[in-house]
């Protein structure tokens, strides 16, 4: 209990100071300005809550200030269960409490009609919530976790039930708040009013649903186009991808290096270069389709701007993401498995098929689902080379800000997007149900897997060779994009390009940043440096809890979370800006807005490639440590973590190049203050600065890859089995397990 006193005294301190030290309600200029500090005690808009009752009139918030007294009883009260249930009842109220005063006090007074009825008009209304009411928020949240600890939740774990209250809670606010704005304005009109006749001649519209293709009277509907699409590129990726990772752990390929820097190239490559990259070379006018009709007298066609072109663009763009959630899942395999096999004479093709690929089940199952997802949500690679064959996620973004300015349409085809991807995700549990993958246990394993059997080296080489060259081909083509005049026309030498984006003066003895892109440059680092280590540790820690705990709602809960990711980026932009633009949280124009979506945009691979990762490392690891009465939160960060890193690698790479890369929800959240550099690209593709945008592109995949060699650099690698030493040979056997040191 002192332990739980103590926990309990730091969260009702943290209630207090959000209470009489922080502003209450938004700060325009940001509260890292400070700017709040000079008019704390005699602003309306920067006072804290107990001068906004005292002295602004707004007594409401007293039932704030009253629950976290209530709270704060708890704390001399003996009895263990009355205790529990006062904390879980207080939290509970706050966290209802902070809600319905959010959504129904507005800037001018009541927002809701019935609310004015029942309590009369209000002569002030209330701004957006600030740094003291969401602080608040989240106490009430920690009240309410350390409440059902004590009656036994999650066997009295007050880290892990704290953790599973705070990812409710954030995904609740940052996925289906904004979803739910969203939805709802599907069904009103231009007056807010209620009129479902917009879904409903949506859902209907032949468009999405045609079957023509099949007769060969016409085109199939956009619904089924993303679909054949998305089946195809999760196919392509997944199988690439596994062939990438198998040639780089069980073959002696010798530009295995080149191999690993060629995979991670397609995603850290911000958007429309690629596409602009194979127009150039199978185009019209392209380079092969040029040298095709001279030497062989091919007709010029335009077979590349279609579901062909997007397939390709497509599984350039997302192999190295299946590359990166399988590369960890084909190292962990154990080679005493596979030893064991060929001992009881099995030879090496049915080893690989009986025992080793079985157990990458995990791996392929999510690599499988994350190329399916992402093929769903792409927006750049169909813009480009789409042509007139649409899918859903364009067609999301021409609904909402093209002509039609149809939000029912959006929200049809969001919610058909989601069928899709739930149809996927029970597909792929029901294909893992019921069976044990893990191969790492507490026990060494100094064995070495076996070579692939003759004929598959061969077919994974005939795979990855020319995939390498073409990946080379359409990267030499962006890089020399950027020391050309005019791309395509004028192939001149110039290095204007990069002076213009890029340059520096001296002035006045100091350093100046003149160059047109600098702006965004710096803006887009800061926001990826911080969003890149939130992701990869929310991504993480809900793997840990989906995959060891047990409780009520699991299931919808992995679910819950994948969704953000399967909703095009698009419909996350829209919805954010539904959401975020008015009271209780105002975030639009600042950079939290931005962060918040990369974190809860890009969080699920981080779960995913920590599911299929933790799913190997036995649980018998986390019990031992529980039973050396080790809490929950050590056994993270001394055992699970370590055994994770090449999961952590792939979260910490995938969260900080998407959050560079990353377009079309952006592409509706920056601001004038916080302009990200793919949105300043596709300025600048608009305007014809082909080259000035190429240079851009080129600078930040250099600057991204030595990023991410400074995150491999700093997680490190997992090693599995014991290294033979000299010094190694001299100790004791008792010490061998101290030789399985995990670096």
């Amino acid at each position: 209990m002192k332990h739980g006193n103590r926990r309990l005294d730091i969260v009702l301190a943290l209630g207090a100071a959000a209470l009489v030290a922080l502003p209450w309600y938004r700060i325009d200029d940001g509260f890292f300005s400070f700017s709040w500090i000079s008019s704390f005690l005699v602003s309306p808009k920067s006072a804290p809550a107990v001068l906004q009752i005292a002295a602004f009139g707004r007594p409401w918030l007293l039932v704030a200030v009253l629950l976290l007294v209530m709270a704060g009883c708890a704390r001399f009260v003996r009895d263990p269960m009355r205790r529990a249930n006062l904390l879980v009842v207080a939290g509970a109220a706050g966290i209802l409490f902070m809600t319905a005063q959010g959504l129904a006090i507005g800037h001018s007074g009541w927002n809701w009609s019935f609310t004015e009825r029942l309590f009369g008009a209000m002569a002030t209304g209330q701004p957006s919530m600030g740094a003291g009411a969401v602080t608040l928020a989240l106490v009430y949240v920690l009240v309410a976790s350390f409440g059902l600890a004590e009656r036994g939740f999650m066997k009295g774990d007050a880290f892990i039930v704290s953790s599973i209250s705070l990812l409710i809670f954030l995904v609740t606010v940052f996925v289906f708040y904004p979803i739910g704005s969203m939805m709802v304005g599907a069904f009103q009109d231009f007056d807010g009013s209620f009129n479902p006749s917009g879904f409903i001649r949506n859902l209907q519209d032949p468009g999405i649903w045609s079957l023509s293709c099949v007769t060969g009277a016409g085109r199939c509907g956009v619904a089924w186009r993303t679909l054949t699409l998305a089946l195809a590129t999760a196919a392509g990726s997944t199988t690439i991808g596994l062939a990438f990772a198998l040639v780089a752990t069980r073959t002696r390929f010798p530009f295995k290096k080149g191999l690993r820097l060629l995979t991670v190239l397609p995603i850290i490559t911000p958007p429309f270069v690629i596409g602009l990259a194979l127009t150039l070379l199978f185009g019209r006018a392209g380079i092969v389709t040029s040298a095709a009709s001279h030497l062989f007298g091919v007709e010029p066609g335009r077979w590349l701007y279609g579901m062909t072109g997007i397939w390709i663009a497509q599984v350039l763009s997302f192999t190295p993401i299946s590359f990166l959630v399988l590369i960890g899942v084909v190292e962990g395999v154990s080679p005493s498995m596979e030893e064991a096999s060929q001992t009881l004479r099995a030879d090496r093709w049915r080893t690989f098929w009986r025992v080793s690929l079985p157990l990458m089940k995990p791996g392929l199952a999510n690599a499988f689902l994350i190329g399916f997802i992402e093929s769903m949500a792409d927006f750049g690679n169909p813009l480009v080379l789409g042509g007139s064959h649409g899918v859903l996620s364009t067609e999301i973004f021409f609904a909402v800000v093209g002509s039609q300015n149809d939000a029912s349409r959006a929200a049809v085809l969001a919610v058909i997007l989601l069928c899709f991807t739930l149809t996927a995700f029970l597909a792929q549990r029901f294909w893992l149900s019921g069976k044990n993958f893990a191969t790492v246990t507490g026990k060494g394993d100094s064995g070495a897997h076996i070579a692939l059997p003759r004929s598959l080296s061969i077919g994974v080489h005939a795979i990855v060779v020319p995939w390498m060259i073409f990946t080379v081909v359409v990267y030499g083509m962006i890089l020399v994009g950027g020391f050309v005049k005019t791309w395509g026309l004028d192939n001149s030498l110039t290095i204007e390009h990069y002076t213009r984006a890029f340059s520096v003066t001296i002035r006045d003895g100091s350093l100046a940043w003149t160059g047109v892109a600098w702006n965004s440059f710096w803006t887009t680092m800061e926001i990826a440096l911080i969003s890149a280590p939130l992701t990869a540790a929310v991504g993480l820690l809900t793997a840990y809890i989906i995959v060891r705990q047990k409780f009520v709602g699991r299931n919808l809960f992995e679910f819950a979370l994948m969704m953000s990711f399967a909703i095009p980026g698009t419909v996350i932009g829209v919805s954010y800006i539904m959401a975020f633009n008015l009271p209780p949280l105002e975030m639009t124009g600042s950079a939290v807005i931005l962060i918040a979506c990369f974190v809860f945009r890009n969080m699920p691979v981080g779960v995913r490639g920590g599911i299929a990762a933790m799913t190997q490392l036995d649980k018998s690891l986390d019990e031992a440590s529980l039973t050396l009465r080790a809490d929950s939160f050590r056994t993270i960060r001394k055992v699970v973590l370590p055994l994770l890193r090449p999961a952590i690698t792939a979260a910490l790479v995938y969260s900080f190049v998407r959050a560079i890369t990353s377009i079309s929800a952006v592409i509706f959240l920056v601001s004038a203050q916080y302009n990200m550099a793919t949105s300043y690209i596709v300025g600048l593709v608009e305007n014809g600065e082909y080259g000035v945008a190429i240079a851009y592109s080129s600078m930040l995949i250099v600057v991204m890859i030595a990023v991410i060699a400074g995150f491999q650099f700093v997680v490190g690698e997992r090693r599995l089995r014991r290294e033979n030493r000299v010094a190694g040979a001299q100790r004791p056997a008792s010490n061998t397990l101290r030789e399985e040191k995990i670096a």
